[in-house]
């Protein structure tokens, strides 16, 4: 054993031991208990940054540590592989997107091996193989058939310039990120998945991922977003014209509706103008509109505008004749598309209404004794109240009076419950991304591919310029094709798929990653799944994991499990914090990142590790810290010479007295207990106790303190720890043995050592009596020396303590 700790050498060593020996390759086996343990897949960028290793790191501690307590542990990693940022790389670097994303992965692949990261690599996976993605598009044909993928035309994000459809992230200040140049919104066939078919099961059972944040449910319920109400039909003025249906919560104001509001990009708009003195303005209104950024919409950050079609529909209830207007507040995609405009109680309605000079009518008044006056009103009344202005239901509560307008309303209306979500579409016109499909035959008409002509695979002799839409729209030899049902030439689809598709369904491909004659293994992933520990970014919330969890629902409908039933994919969702310096997130566009690769040359990936584990809990956003990598490092470096010099200094005694195995057992229950709930700063600060304690104190270490304290630190730091396990006589590797067990009678204490916490960063210890009481800890923690220097001109703003484990005082 070298006398001083040198990374350099022992973290290739063990990470070219743990490949050969194959020490982290799985197989399904029912004699034990499994583990599946994932992070979510990164893209293949180039260069991992400090928020992959801290992410990955949380990960490979949880699957290090359950293996060692026997479960047999599926840890893979696989790369997100398609996608614009490489069309993008791709034609700047005139360069091919399949060559600057292989190269990529075989880089990032190299860093996460540097990280020890313990990955079953035999199960690795890339999205932009067509043994990958030819499962996606068998399963779309199969979707089709079912009725889960339809096309409509829907209006997108549209840049002329590049010809493409945009993401609503990638329209900046109203602007295309690629050209700089302004989109509008566009009427565009587009294919969609029917995920609103399941948006009851995916909101009810939000209540049943009990493993899950809170906070991520809530997004997801909200982005699902059902709502109770009503669906009423307004018919046209005229003779035979037709009906506007709309959908409102509030069917108790329906006789206070005095216009009536569309989307400018409802179809009726222009129909509606048609022929009218009205005409060329509305015209004008409708391409205006289509011209704001979508956010901004969203977000109401505009003038509500509008204008007159020159038409008119009737409401139901009263026969009052309602001016029809276009209004850019409204969406296309969410309800109907169309509003019943009630200003007295909407406020968009309120302010539209002032603008233009149209009625306002009250019917709902607080209180009889303060009645509401619309000339004198200066916002919308939104709350419950007594009907007025209402017919027979004067005076009845609004509450009431919902179920009794619908009843009202008759054929016109009816009780409806109307969710948010809209349905998925996966349609882009960019070339790297799975081809859909289907081909469109003069004859036949639309046409899927048959199943044994699959994968429809992207074809490399395609010219990227990243001008004048989908490069595959230029491809001869890939865009037409014999129509399989016909002797005539057909079209190929040149739309791709959302990249949102293929990680929608990957941790089931890891079950059974080399299976050629299926998408997955029922059995395989009857054994597997569902995921017993999802770790990823809150910025995947909603989209990611709602995909996901409806593709786990239609793979089930469609008998991919066989006898297996699985509904929801992820049993406990983990969403660790950010990497903060220097105030913000860590970000090349603000030059605050730090280079992982220069930190493990100079201090190793273990201390790499070992300063992303303990500087935050999990969930926590991380302060990036100099001073704490290096403590990170100190202290690995005085584990080293502590097992060197007692091995040095002779013979070790097996078991030391009994203060140092009550410290051992101690030590022992509260990692284990730590591990367990994903408190890794709090685990690695009892073993930096255990080691004071050890190297304090006259008499030499025993070789079951020394066994243990490895083995406890080796999920955090598992080079070092393999290396050190060896030097102390053991034949099999730290990461195969069994983790150690204490004995309750010797964890039992009246005295505890309590961490001190300055803004999260560990300051100083206590000893207390265990039970103490948080006042108690808190006037003993202030008086601390090592505390009162930073409290200088500082005031106490918040206490966070745990009981008889740790009190983080938070000073401003």
């Amino acid at each position: 054993m070298e006398r001083f700790y040198n990374p350099k050498e022992i973290e290739p060593k063990w990470q070219r031991l743990w490949a050969e020996k194959q020490v982290f390759k799985v197989r399904e086996d029912s004699s034990k208990k499994k583990y599946y343990c994932l992070e979510m897949f990164p893209y293949p960028s180039g260069r991992i940054h400090m928020g992959h290793v801290r992410n990955y790191s949380i990960g490979d501690v949880i699957a290090r540590y359950k293996k060692m307590k026997g479960f047999n542990v599926l840890h893979p990693i696989g790369w997100d592989a398609f996608g614009m940022p490489a069309e993008n790389a791709a034609i700047a670097n005139k360069t091919h997107p399949h060559t600057w994303t292989i190269q990529n992965i075989q880089n990032m692949k190299l860093q996460f091996q540097k990280m020890g990261f313990s990955y079953d690599w035999d199960r690795e996976v890339t999205t932009c193989l067509p043994e990958y993605y030819r499962w996606e598009q068998r399963l779309f044909l199969q979707m089709l058939k079912k009725g889960l993928v339809y096309k409509k035309k829907s209006y997108v994000n549209w840049c002329d310039q590049c010809q493409t459809v945009l993401a609503n992230e990638q329209v900046e200040g109203g602007a295309c990120w690629r050209c700089d140049q302004p989109v509008r919104m566009k009427p565009l066939e587009q294919w969609f998945f029917k995920i609103t078919d399941y948006a009851k099961e995916l909101l009810e059972e939000t209540r049943n991922l009990k493993g899950w944040p809170e906070r991520v449910l809530t997004m997801q319920r909200e982005w699902i977003g059902e709502s109770e109400g009503a669906t009423v039909r307004f018919e046209l003025e005229g003779k035979g014209e037709g009906f506007i249906e709309i959908f409102t919560t509030r069917p108790d104001t329906l006789y206070g509706a005095t216009f009536m509001s569309l989307a400018a990009e409802h179809p009726l708009v222009l129909s509606l103008a048609r022929g009218k003195p009205q005409e060329v303005e509305v015209k004008r209104f409708v391409e205006k509109v289509s011209k704001i950024e979508r956010e901004k919409r969203l977000a109401g950050d505009y003038e509500k505008e509008g204008v007159f079609t020159g038409a008119y529909c009737l409401n139901p209830l009263n026969g009052r004749r309602l001016p029809i207007y276009a209004a850019n507040f409204v969406f296309m995609d969410y309800g109907t598309g169309a509003v019943m405009a009630v200003p007295a109680h909407d406020q968009r309605d309120f302010e539209f209404a002032k603008k233009y000079n149209l009625p306002v009518v009250v019917v709902i008044q607080p209180s009889p004794k303060e009645p509401l006056d619309p000339l004198t009103m200066k916002e919308a009344y939104l709350e419950a109240g007594v009907m007025v202005n209402s017919g027979a239901l004067d005076g009845t509560p609004s509450e009431r009076a919902k179920e009794e307008i619908v009843k009202l309303l008759g054929p016109a209306g009816r009780k409806t419950t109307m969710v948010k979500l809209r349905d998925w579409g996966i349609s882009r016109q960019r070339y790297w991304g799975t081809p859909i499909p289907v081909l469109y035959c003069p004859n036949c008409g639309m046409v899927p591919i048959p199943e044994k002509d699959l994968p429809v695979v992207l074809p490399t002799d395609v010219p990227l310029t990243g001008e004048g839409g989908s490069p595959l729209s230029k491809a001869k030899s890939f865009l037409e094709v014999r129509c399989p049902q016909c002797p005539a030439t057909a079209r190929r689809e040149t739309d791709t798929m959302d990249t949102f598709v293929e990680s929608s369904w990957y941790f089931l491909r890891y079950c059974s990653p080399r299976n050629d004659s299926k998408m997955f293994d029922p059995k395989a992933a009857a054994y597997w799944m569902p995921v017993d520990q999802y770790i990823g970014g809150i910025e995947h919330a909603v989209l990611h994991l709602l995909y996901a969890r409806f593709f786990t629902k239609v793979l089930r409908d469609l008998g991919y499990f066989g006898d297996h039933s699985l509904s929801e994919p992820f049993a406990n969702l983990l969403t660790q914090g950010m990497v903060i310096k220097d105030g913000s997130k860590m970000s090349k566009s603000k030059g605050n990142t730090v280079d992982p690769d220069e930190l493990i040359e100079k201090y190793g990936a273990d201390t790499v590790r070992i300063f992303c584990l303990f500087a935050a809990p999990p969930e926590k956003d991380l302060d990036w810290s100099d001073t704490g990598v290096e403590g990170g490092f100190r202290f690995l470096k005085r584990v080293w010479a502590l097992v060197y010099e007692s091995l040095q200094e002779g013979s070790l005694v097996d078991e030391g007295d009994q203060k140092e195995k009550q410290w051992l057992h101690r030590t022992i229950k509260r990692v284990t207990e730590d591990l367990e709930r994903f408190h890794f700063n709090t685990a690695i600060a009892a073993l930096m106790e255990f080691y004071n304690f050890l190297h304090d104190r006259k008499e030499k270490p025993s070789r079951a303190s020394l066994n243990g304290l490895v083995q406890l630190l080796s999920p955090f730091a598992p080079h070092l720890a393999e290396e050190l396990w060896q030097t102390l006589g053991h034949h099999e590797n730290v990461s195969e043995s069994t983790w150690p067990r204490y004995e309750e009678s010797l964890v039992q204490t009246d005295q505890v050592t309590l961490i001190i916490q300055v803004n999260g960063v560990l300051r100083g210890r206590l000893q207390v009596s265990s039970g103490i009481s948080e006042d108690e800890v808190k006037k003993l923690a202030l008086a601390e020396a090592a505390v009162q220097k930073f409290a200088v001109n500082k005031k106490l703003v918040k206490t966070i303590y745990v009981k008889d484990r740790l009190i983080n005082l938070v000073l401003q």
